[in-house]
């Protein structure tokens, strides 16, 4: 089976990252047994569990990064992908050969249709980075959770640490005590008498945590914090207080307080992993290079083209902040395509406040993909000049078409339309 051959298998499967609205009837059967014809390779593991709404791809990728600087052999499984598939496993801090991938999933198909079962295309991928993780003996597993926590893929690990970014408003149909449903299945993930780690305090829903007895408890803003972030060229400095060290003027080339804010989730994860502080070089080295594809990433200078996965009320607000702080610019257009359950009038409602000149709508490329004229209309009655592009590829030209240099061109409302942006300006700027 070569990379391509691999793709193909794994098309033939339900993809519920492209058909998902609000999760019901989610269930460990299939990955339970799975993973048992397996050989059960998740035992194997020592993991680092993280879920939460919003930031979880960034904490993993700053913790694994982390763990590496350390000396650690490390692996990570991260989703949704934006270039590539294989950006979902990473080995020793970096993305797995097409090859290597190929020769996962031949391995998971065989024990597959040896044992007739039917698994999701993730519960397919989530198994391969298990396999992959046990195979190569890595010393720590820095796992993301696909959907919510409970009943997800991943959830077959009993996790050595468990880390909720925080709660937030996805996969829920809004109702009255939605945050207590989405609290609960997030807690899914703690295992009785292993740590936990909170980016955020959830007062209001903090039994739900502790019900499931985990021990210790570290919350941001009490255990660990940022004690200082200063924006510079390409990034900011953090000053961090962990759980067992201070971490002073540390370079971080992502931008926004919310980056900061995963910074320090990720170091007191890593910390309470190694259970001690981390040397400020591992940090450094950690960091040197980070990259987190779709995230507050710039993809032109000039104009300067941002692109962010922003795709909900709270990744928006934070969007909008970070605009405002760090990115002047004469003039700034503003392209969404946005995807459902997601609500496109509480996105508009937050990036409005950037202020747009120019509001370019689009379909973005998902089955799920919310029309471009509900999006149009919406525009239209906040006051917004828009113009309607066919998909993130076309709206990216247009607006590089008609901008200057020291204009800002923001992308967001979903991360599936990141790799269409990319390529848009690659090929104008080729």
């Amino acid at each position: 089976m070569n990379f391509t051959e691999a793709l193909q298998y794994l098309d033939r499967f339900i993809n519920r990252e492209a058909t998902a609205g609000r999760m019901h009837g989610l269930s460990l059967a299939a990955m339970s047994e799975l993973v048992k014809c397996m050989g059960e390779p998740h035992k194997d593991l020592k993991a680092i569990h993280v879920t939460g709404t919003n930031g979880k791809g960034s904490v993993v990728s700053m913790t694994q990064s982390i763990l590496s600087a350390n000396g650690l052999r490390v692996g990570a499984y991260m989703s949704p992908h934006v270039d590539t598939i294989r950006e979902r496993f990473l080995l020793a801090d970096s993305e797995v050969t097409e090859e290597i991938f190929a020769d996962l999933i031949l391995d998971v198909s065989q024990y597959v249709e040896n044992n007739s079962l039917e698994p999701s295309y993730f519960e397919l991928l989530t198994a391969a980075a298990l396999l992959l993780f046990s195979n190569e003996g890595v010393d720590a597993a820095v796992v993301e959770v696909g959907i919510l926590g409970r009943f997800d893929a991943t959830n077959v690990l009993d996790g050595e640490v468990a880390v909720i970014t925080n709660i937030g408003k996805d996969h829920t149909d809004g109702k009255k005590e939605w945050r207590r449903a989405i609290a609960a299945e997030k807690a899914g993930i703690i295992v009785e008498g292993k740590p936990l780690l909170l980016g955020h305090s959830e007062e209001d829903v903090l039994d739900l945590f502790l019900a499931e007895n985990p021990e210790p408890l570290f919350q941001n803003g009490k255990d660990f914090l940022v004690e200082e972030s200063i924006p510079a060229v390409g990034g900011q400095v953090i000053s961090v207080r962990g759980i067992f060290g201070r971490y002073q003027e540390i370079f971080l080339p992502l931008y926004g307080k919310r980056q900061a804010e995963n910074a320090a989730l990720a170091l007191a994860s890593a910390e309470t992993f190694l259970e001690g502080s981390v040397s400020e070089d591992a940090i450094e080295d950690a960091f040197a290079n980070l990259s987190v594809p779709g995230r507050l990433e710039i993809l032109s200078r000039r104009p300067i083209v941002l692109v962010d996965g922003a795709h909900n009320r709270d990744s928006a607000k934070h969007l909008a902040e970070t605009v405002n702080e760090v990115f002047p610019a004469n003039r700034r257009i503003l392209i969404l395509g946005i995807l459902e359950p997601h609500s496109p009038e509480e996105i508009f409602a937050e990036l409005k406040d950037i202020s747009p000149e120019l509001v370019v709508v689009c379909d973005a490329p998902s089955p799920r993909a919310i029309d471009v004229h509900v999006l149009e209309d919406i525009a239209l009655k906040l006051g917004f000049e828009v113009a309607i592009a066919e998909n993130p590829y076309e709206a990216t030209l247009h607006a590089l078409r008609i901008s200057d240099e020291e204009d800002l061109i923001v992308i967001a409302g979903s991360f599936y339309n990141v790799s269409e942006c990319r390529r848009a300006v690659s090929d104008t700027n080729s």
